[in-house]
């Protein structure tokens, strides 16, 4: 992957996910972190995907695995985390 892109799968609550990969979206890692910040605010997630606005309502998404990490994250997250077995 450039470093230009990006991409996330979404895990839905019904068991099923969709990947979307998508150009970087801001200028800076200032920026992908407001980025962040003002999406969780929302109450749904919003892509355009293929000329269509896809709106993904919060409370049908299980989690969201996001790639590449931005270099700026806010304090409170864990990092250096690995999913461990169990």
């Amino acid at each position: 992957m450039s470093d230009d892109k990006r991409g996330m799968t979404i895990y839905f609550m019904d068991g099923k996910s969709m990947k979307l990969d998508f150009p970087k979206q801001t200028l800076n890692e200032w920026g992908a972190a407001l980025k962040i910040k003002e999406a969780l605010g929302q109450p749904h997630l919003l892509a355009e995907v293929d000329g269509m606005l896809l709106i993904f309502p919060f409370a049908n998404i299980k989690y969201i695995a996001a790639y590449p990490t931005p270099g700026k994250l806010p304090e409170h997250v864990i990092k250096g985390a690995n999913i461990a077995g169990g």
